[in-house]
């Protein structure tokens, strides 16, 4: 079921309006904070809410891909407050394990699809807490054509963005 919703949620990002219908759920960009902007449902109790952000910059430059996006979605009724994910924009190589880097630390990711997701929950709060401090986040995982995609994000505004993730959504 969480899938499912993971996949309204990323259908609601790909499309520009900041109000849009699909599949039942209506997702509003609620408010935008330096490169993140934070989306929720029209429920209340809202079932899930998220703040995303594209890459500022990609390498090799000109892969073949869909547009790349970073994710930190909650998911009240789950009591999930912060999964991280990247929509890749390509299917990851099965098997492959990437790394997103907040510098100085490093946290592995596995990938599935066209997404890659923080190995260890352990270790998804300690990267929730990197990016809160840090300036930039790299996210590198290789395609199923063996070629490894590194995208770079900046980290402005994520932490008022999360804050206001908790303050909507929970």
């Amino acid at each position: 079921m969480q899938l499912s919703r993971r996949a309204i949620a990323v259908l609601c990002l790909t499309l520009s309006s900041s109000t849009t219908a699909i599949g039942g759920e209506t997702v509003t960009a609620a408010a935008t904070f330096g490169d993140w902007s934070l989306l929720t449902d029209a429920k209340t109790p809202h079932l899930f809410c998220f703040v995303t952000s594209e890459p500022k910059g990609s390498e090799p430059n000109g892969a073949l891909r869909e547009a790349p996006r970073a994710y930190i979605s909650a998911w009240p009724k789950d009591g999930i407050k912060g999964e991280v994910s990247f929509r890749m924009g390509f299917r990851i190589k099965k098997g492959t394990e990437g790394t997103a880097t907040v510098s100085p630390a490093g946290y592995k990711l596995f990938g599935s699809n066209d997404r890659a997701y923080v190995a260890n929950s352990t270790q998804e709060l300690k990267l929730l807490e990197a990016m809160r401090k840090g300036n930039s986040l790299t996210v590198a995982i290789a395609s199923d054509r063996g070629t490894t995609v590194t995208d770079t994000y900046s980290l402005n505004g994520v932490g008022q963005a999360l804050q206001q993730l908790q303050e909507t959504c929970f």
